[in-house]
């Protein structure tokens, strides 16, 4: 019944957002549904599901939130005339707190934006991202298991929740920017160690597809270890 309720009321509740750090707050309710989806099967396969499904959310939450840590960074050498972005409270700790402030950001810096893309789409479950080989196994476990009407509720969800990850894509893209350029700030550049860290996480996301035997065994490991207790 948790897993019922964690996928309805996280992918209602994303539908409504208009700040994209709830907009994800809420959208892991949804993605917290899909855990328990797999940990109710109680089969070596649902605890290998269950510690994948984990690994890779963990890594394309970071990564999301990272990426809009960097783009708050970027956009001090813009400035807008907006004044709800303005007065936005704690502005300074947390420059970007809308999505609409995410508007042509493709504009501005692609690579960024790219990333975001990237993000959004694997929290979708597009293939052949790793968000979508996670949402697979777990269905798939679930499925083997005659949990039927879960896993059509699990597959509805995700289809619905699309409709605010793409929302975010869509203004990325496709939404003229509020944002002029400024020449305060002569040069705001990432760290190495940030752009390096950025750049793993995304070619972790992009990548698992030419290489996921590693990430696999260590699950497949973890699982029977977990089972093993559990019996």
């Amino acid at each position: 019944m948790s897993c019922f309720f964690s996928l309805i009321i996280g992918t209602v509740l994303g539908l409504t957002q208009k700040r994209i750090k709830r907009l994800l707050a809420y959208s892991t309710i949804s993605h917290v549904g899909f855990i328990l989806l797999a940990l109710i099967v109680h089969t070596i396969d649902s605890y290998q599901a269950y510690l994948f499904y984990i690994i890779q959310y963990i890594l394309t939450n970071l990564n999301a939130f990272l990426i809009l840590i960097a783009i708050g960074f970027s956009l001090y050498l813009y400035y807008t005339n907006v004044s709800e972005y303005n007065n936005l409270p704690e502005k300074n700790n947390s420059p970007i707190q809308l999505i609409s402030q995410l508007k042509g950001y493709f504009s501005i810096n692609p690579i960024l934006a790219l990333c975001l893309v990237i993000t959004m789409f694997s929290f979708v479950g597009l293939p052949p991202l790793v968000g979508f080989f996670g949402k697979q196994m777990v269905l798939t476990t679930a499925l083997d298991n005659n949990k039927i009407i879960l896993v059509l509720i699990g597959v509805l969800t995700s289809v619905v929740g699309a409709v605010y990850y793409l929302t975010v894509i869509k203004t990325i893209y496709f939404d003229k920017s509020d944002y002029e350029k400024t020449y305060i700030y002569l040069e705001v550049s990432l760290s190495n160690i940030y752009s390096i860290t950025l750049s793993i996480l995304n070619l972790a996301i992009v990548s698992f597809i030419l290489i996921p035997n590693e990430l696999l065994n260590i699950c497949n490991l973890l699982s029977l270890i977990s089972y093993s207790i559990n019996l």
